[in-house]
């Protein structure tokens, strides 16, 4: 039975820290790991990310040019109909029962829907308020008889 007194960390859960600069019998002694002097080998030494000993460096030698739409574009949690053939019978699929289904989880509860056409859909549903459908999606769900309402 497992108590205070009998806890045991896993094997190889510790290992001993290096322990540099202290002396030949360490096994890390004169250079300290640290080779042979320089920069780096000083006490508070080293050079930043990116830093090329004194010349431009290449992030400043490289033109910049145009515009990245990238830190405003917007993402989608992705469910597949194949997904939804699966979990639903029937009835309406809307974002609280694509959570409630499991089919979405963490981050993507909080992100619109985009449901993609693969897999079948043999059920006649209807989706509620999701935000986004693929064009095969779409031709899917209505060949199956199902609706997409935006509410």
């Amino acid at each position: 039975m497992l108590k205070l007194n009998n806890l045991q960390s896993p094997k190889g859960a510790h290992k001993n820290t290096k322990r540099i600069g202290r002396g030949q019998g360490s096994g890390q002694g004169t250079q300290a790991g640290k080779g042979h002097k320089g920069q780096k080998a000083r006490s508070g030494g080293g050079v930043r990310t990116g830093f090329i000993g004194g010349s431009m460096p290449l992030y400043m030698r490289l033109p910049k040019k145009g515009f990245s739409n990238a830190p405003f574009k917007t993402e989608y949690a992705i469910v597949n109909l194949d997904q939804i053939e699966a979990k639903f019978e029937g009835g309406e699929v809307t974002k609280e029962a694509l959570v409630e289904k499991g089919l979405l989880n963490g981050a993507d509860k909080r992100l619109p829907v985009k449901v993609l056409g693969n897999g079948e859909l043999k059920k006649a549903l209807t989706f509620v308020n999701i935000d986004k459908f693929s064009k095969s999606a779409s031709e899917l769900i209505a060949k199956a008889g199902g609706k997409i309402e935006n509410k």
